[in-house]
C-alpha cells in the first residue's frame, strides 16, 4: 500500500483541527483515535467533524467529542475482496484492521489516489480441447462454455479487471477463431488483450515461450482458463513481491479419507492402528506467478508443463513459494464440475 496508517493516529484529547489537517494531508478521509497502547477508541471522518460543528463545537474542541466510538472494524489478514464487499455493503470508505483490539492496519475502498492499476501481464491459458466435456466442446472451446450467462474465460477476465489488471494475453490452440471473435482486442472491457497461438500443444509452461520478448520486467500471473475462483489476485501479487519469489504457485488444501483401517507395524508386530484416517495435502490450483527470468528461460515452441518448470527452478535453488488459497475455487474439468459451477454461480459474485 502506498500509505502509512500510523500517520492517521490521534489521541482523544487532540483538537478537531488536528483531525481535519490530518485527514486532508494523508488523503485517506479518516483518522483513528487511539490510546497510548494503540487500542482503538473511535474513528473520525470529515462528515463527523461537520456534524460536530453543527452541534456548535469548535475546531478547538477535543476530537473525542466528534469521533464514532463504535466503528466497524475487521480482523488483520482478512482478504481484500471480503473487505471491499463489506465496505460497499456498509458504505464505508475505509475500515480499521485490528489484532487483539490493537490497531494494526487500515484498508480503503479505493486505494490511495485512485483505483489501483497493475501493469503485470496476465496470461490466460485457453488452448485445451476440453475432451472430458464432450459433446459440449465438439463445436465450442471449453473457455467459451457459459457458466450462468457468461463464458468461463470472461468470468476469469473480469475477476482480474476488478482487481486492477489491464494487460492480458490469451493462449489458443483448439478453435482459436471463436475465442478471438468473442474477446477481440479487449477494448470492450477497456483493457489490452493480445493472443499467442500454439500450433501444437505446448503445455502450461511451454506457452510462455510464445510471449513477446519485450514484455515489461514484472512478475506475470498465469491461470488455467477453466479455473473459476475468487482468489485475491492483488494479495497474491503482494505475497510474491514481498517474498522476492522466482515463482509462486497457488495451492489448495485437499483431504482424502482412507476408507479402511490403516495398520502400522514392524515386521509381524502391529505397532498402531488408525481407523479410516484423513490425509491432507496441498494440491496445485492452476494459478501461478512467475518472474520475468523464468518466463524468458522457456525456449520457443518447446513443450513443458508448469510443475516441471518450477521443479527446474527449485533444482537451481531459486525461491519458489506456495500461496494457500481459502477462497472459492473450482477446476471445471469434468461434466460434474461444469454442472456444479452452474449452481455455484448463483450465490457467487464475479
Amino acid at each position: 500500500m502506498s500509505y502509512d496508517w500510523k500517520n492517521i493516529l490521534l489521541k482523544p484529547e487532540s483538537p478537531i483541527r488536528d483531525a481535519l489537517e490530518l485527514i486532508d494531508r494523508e488523503s485517506l478521509r479518516i483518522a483513528l483515535v487511539v490510546d497510548d497502547d494503540l487500542r482503538l477508541l473511535g474513528v473520525v471522518t470529515d462528515g463527523d467533524v461537520r456534524r460536530g460543528l453543527l452541534r456548535n463545537l469548535t475546531l478547538a474542541s477535543p476530537v473525542s467529542a466528534v469521533m464514532n466510538p463504535t466503528p466497524l472494524t475487521a480482523k488483520l489478514g482478512t482478504a481484500r475482496k471480503e473487505l471491499v464487499k463489506f465496505m460497499e455493503k456498509e458504505q464505508l470508505l475505509a475500515i480499521p484492521l485490528l489484532k487483539d483490539g490493537i490497531v494494526a492496519g487500515l484498508e480503503t475502498l479505493q486505494r490511495v489516489g485512485a483505483f489501483s492499476k497493475y501493469q503485470n501481464p496476465v496470461f490466460l491459458m485457453a488452448g485445451g480441447f476440453g475432451t472430458r466435456l464432450r459433446p459440449l466442446t465438439d463445436s465450442c472451446p471449453k473457455p467459451l462454455l457459459k457458466v450462468g450467462d457468461k463464458p468461463i474465460l470472461e468470468i476469469v477476465l473480469n475477476s482480474f479487471i476488478k482487481a486492477g489488471f489491464v494487460n492480458f494475453y490469451i493462449s489458443t490452440h483448439y478453435l482459436p477463431e471463436m475465442i478471438r471473435e468473442h474477446f477481440g482486442d479487449g477494448s470492450k472491457w477497456n483493457v489490452n488483450l493480445s493472443y499467442v497461438h500454439e500450433d501444437t500443444p505446448l503445455g502450461t509452461g511451454g506457452a510462455l515461450g510464445l510471449l513477446p520478448a519485450d514484455l515489461p520486467d514484472l512478475p506475470l500471473i498465469l491461470i488455467n482458463g477453466d479455473v473459476l475462483t475468487n482468489v485475491d489476485f492483488e494479495r497474491l501479487l503482494e505475497f510474491h513481491n514481498k517474498h522476492q519469489a522466482a515463482a509462486t504457485m497457488c495451492v489448495r488444501d485437499y483431504e482424502y479419507q482412507v476408507p479402511f483401517g490403516v495398520i502400522n507395524g514392524e515386521g509381524n508386530k502391529i505397532i498402531s492402528m488408525v481407523e479410516k484416517p484423513v490425509q491432507r495435502f496441498f494440491v496445485n490450483a492452476g494459478i501461478y506467478v512467475v518472474s520475468s527470468k523464468i518466463r524468458s528461460s522457456v525456449v520457443k515452441n518447446s513443450r513443458i508443463d508448469m510443475p516441471t518448470l518450477l521443479e527446474q527452478s527449485i533444482s537451481r535453488q531459486e525461491n519458489v513459494m506456495m500461496f494457500p488459497i481459502h477462497e472459492y475455487w473450482l477446476d471445471i474439468g469434468r461434466m460434474e464440475d461444469y454442472q456444479r459451477a452452474q449452481v455455484d454461480i448463483l450465490s457467487l459474485e464475479f
